[in-house]
């Protein structure tokens, strides 16, 4: 399953617009197969604010749609896939709540985002119910990834289990490759 990125089509008029953010069957044609089954929605205060890189493992992997509800932020997705060709690979997308574009991160990859304005907040589908005991994570700044994370300020706001996660190389994946290597994403 790839890295897609989606910019749904916004239906307006007078009133403001409308549009279809999720939509199984449309989802299923772009390669999205997920069945989601929570819904989160989180907010950040400051700019620069650093949530991630995170992820759950099997059994309790979570596939997961994207979107910026207020604000902007920068989305990354990193490969964690054993046997991947792109291992250690990244993505990364700005999101915005004013286009409404939204990210699929598949099962086998990290999810991590910093918002590039203040009061931004992020809603997520997830194909999975949160499980702490499968609950990881890769530290943000790991030289590995080299992540360009397009940070505000020097220094990002990290929650203390974030500034604590271990590096790409200290850690042993528990996702397999699928057979799609990761692709840059299209606009």
């Amino acid at each position: 399953m790839p890295v897609v990125k989606v910019t749904p089509k916004r239906h307006g008029d007078a009133r403001g617009w409308f549009a279809e953010t999720y939509q199984r069957e449309r989802f299923r044609g772009l390669g999205v197969d997920a069945e989601f089954v929570q819904d989160n929605h989180s907010m950040s205060a400051a700019a620069g604010t650093l949530r991630g890189i995170h992820f759950q493992a099997p059994p309790h992997a979570q596939a997961k749609l994207v979107r910026c509800l207020k604000g902007r932020i920068w989305d990354v997705a990193v490969d964690l896939r054993r046997g991947s060709p792109t291992y250690g690979k990244w993505v990364g997308a700005e999101l915005t709540a004013e286009r409404g574009e939204q990210l699929y991160i598949p099962v086998g990859f990290g999810h991590g985002f910093v918002t590039l304005e203040p009061d931004t907040e992020v809603g997520y589908k997830a194909s999975d119910f949160y499980a702490p005991q499968a609950d990881g994570g890769i530290i943000w700044n790991d030289p590995d990834l080299a992540i360009d994370w397009r940070l505000p300020g020097d220094t990002p706001l990290l929650s203390d289990k974030d500034m604590t996660l271990p590096t790409l190389a200290q850690w042993e994946s528990p996702f397999d490759f699928d057979g799609r290597p990761l692709q840059p994403l299209e606009d």
